[in-house]
């Protein structure tokens, strides 16, 4: 805990934010972090609680009050380690992840949480700052070989914990840079890319070895991103390695199957995004989708949504609208009925701020244009009955769009991984591998185990970290008998 009575004396203080009209003109991060004082004063608001939920609200199980408390006593360095000793990258989730310790904390029962986010945020930036966070290479090699499929959250935390082990690891990557979905996927205004290319280098010195546009597998849909220039069968692979981890993440996107889908001006978001994040790293993107002057309609309303709204922002949209099929939340959740869990309320975030205008229980009928280009969506109002969607009557109505952003989420692994490697699929389409017991994390196939967003179906950073970490822990007692590795 921190002070013993600062929960009734201190207020919550959030980060704060570059005002819109400086952060549109670049991708750049623009939250301000806190400093050390307001650190320490957001530390000495964890109270002692007893039983401190947040620990069981954070999938990784960060053990949040020893590090308040020692952010509040300005010890900087063991809370680092402290923080170091269930999470992988800390300046990954302390940026994009959503906080659900927060929405735990015993205080946010009755007053604001502990910004716990933004002292995991100070904590990893000052450990950057004053060279504490170094590589932690093995002390003795085991002499077996895991490879890793996908550098996502998950595949760089199982590589990262199986190379500190003493295996030597190689992660395989379709895309021409490191990160998966952190890299293409979450724009760099809120996450900077150099984040990590510090932690690859990190790893490198660690053992670990990295193989760009590389494809494992075979046949691949063309609704996914794939830059690879060399393509790996899955029975080579396990030829050559002791065990293969799967951390490819679940990139199947939900499609829209209406009248003018293929139009020209519709795009899933992972078409949009990624070039983004390629162009901002120097490269040059070949009929790269603009907005500039455009008028964009974005389906659905979750973080990724959110992403191409503020992306669309910045290329210089006319306008930007967003969609989402269910109803608009309440402004504040019911605390004595959903704590300690993840609440449902309306969520605004830093790119909505920016401009756009948002609608709920909306649903699109058909996208409409001239000469196969794009020019207007029609959509629905919708009410949920028993379970069921159900149109409102008279409620058709028309919007101008040059350009809409499928935003609805993933469905499922690419299946063609998951088949060529012979492992069972559950009844989502997942990799089939359960994650307590004795053989935690292993799929159907011999040697193969699997983590993050493919075996769990589209989730967070902060879960893709935890099961690559526990992965790991499993793939070490297959091959060693035993592990020391934390679970």
């Amino acid at each position: 805990m921190g002070k013993i009575t600062g929960f009734m004396e201190f207020q919550r203080q959030e980060e704060g934010y570059l005002p819109p009209a400086t952060r549109l003109k670049n991708y750049a991060e623009f939250v301000i972090p806190l400093t050390n004082e307001q650190a320490k004063v957001q530390g000495a608001r964890c109270m002692d609680c007893g039983i401190p939920f947040c620990n069981n609200g954070c999938p990784v199980n960060n053990i949040i009050p020893d590090w308040n408390d020692l952010v509040y006593r300005g010890n900087y360095r063991e809370a680092l380690d402290t923080l170091h000793s269930t999470n992988n990258f800390p300046e990954f989730t302390g940026r994009i992840c959503p906080a659900p310790c927060e929405a735990a904390c015993t205080l946010g029962i009755s007053e604001d949480p502990v910004g716990i986010k933004s002292i995991e945020h100070k904590i990893i930036d000052e450990g950057w700052e004053h060279g504490w966070v170094v590589p932690q290479p093995a002390a003795r090699q085991t002499g077996k070989k895991v490879a890793v499929v996908g550098s996502g959250p998950a595949g760089l935390a199982a590589a990262q914990q199986l190379a500190r082990a003493g295996h030597a690891v190689t992660v395989f990557e379709k895309s021409d840079r490191i990160g998966g979905l952190l890299r293409y996927g979450i724009p760099d205004f809120k996450m900077e890319k150099s984040h990590i290319d510090r932690r690859i280098e990190q790893m490198k010195a660690e053992g670990v070895v990295f193989r760009t546009s590389v494809l494992i597998g075979k046949d691949f849909p063309a609704n996914v991103n794939n830059w690879a220039k060399e393509t790996i069968f899955p029975e080579d692979l396990e030829k050559e390695f002791d065990a293969v981890v799967l951390a490819g993440g679940a990139e199947q996107p939900r499609d829209l199957p209406v009248p003018g889908r293929e139009l020209k001006g519709v795009h899933f978001a992972m078409d949009f995004l990624p070039q983004q994040n390629k162009v901002n790293a120097g490269d040059k993107v070949k009929d790269q989708i603009k907005a500039a002057g455009k008028h964009v309609v974005v389906i659905g309303g979750g973080d990724t949504g959110s992403d191409c709204v503020g992306t669309s922002n910045r290329q210089g949209a006319a306008s930007v609208t967003q969609f989402e099929l269910m109803p608009m939340p309440p402004e504040q959740e019911n605390k004595p009925l959903v704590w300690p869990y993840w609440p449902t309320k309306l969520r605004t975030s830093s790119s909505h701020d920016e401009g756009c205008e948002r609608d709920w229980a909306v649903a699109t009928k058909r996208l409409e244009g001239k000469g196969g280009k794009l020019e207007k969506l029609v959509a629905c109002r919708v009410e949920w009955k028993d379970g069921k969607m159900v149109e409102v009557p008279n409620s058709e109505f028309e919007m101008k769009a040059d350009l809409v952003f499928l935003a609805m989420g993933f469905v499922s692994p690419v299946a063609s991984i998951l088949d060529a490697f012979g492992v069972d699929k559950d009844g989502r389409g997942n990799a089939k591998a359960t994650t307590d017991g004795e053989g935690c994390y292993k799929t159907s196939a011999a040697k193969v185990f699997a983590a993050g967003d493919v075996r769990r179906g589209q989730s967070l950073v902060v879960w893709a970290i935890r099961e690559g970490r526990q992965c790991a822990r499993a793939v070490d007692e297959f091959l060693m008998g035993s592990s020391e590795l934390p679970r």
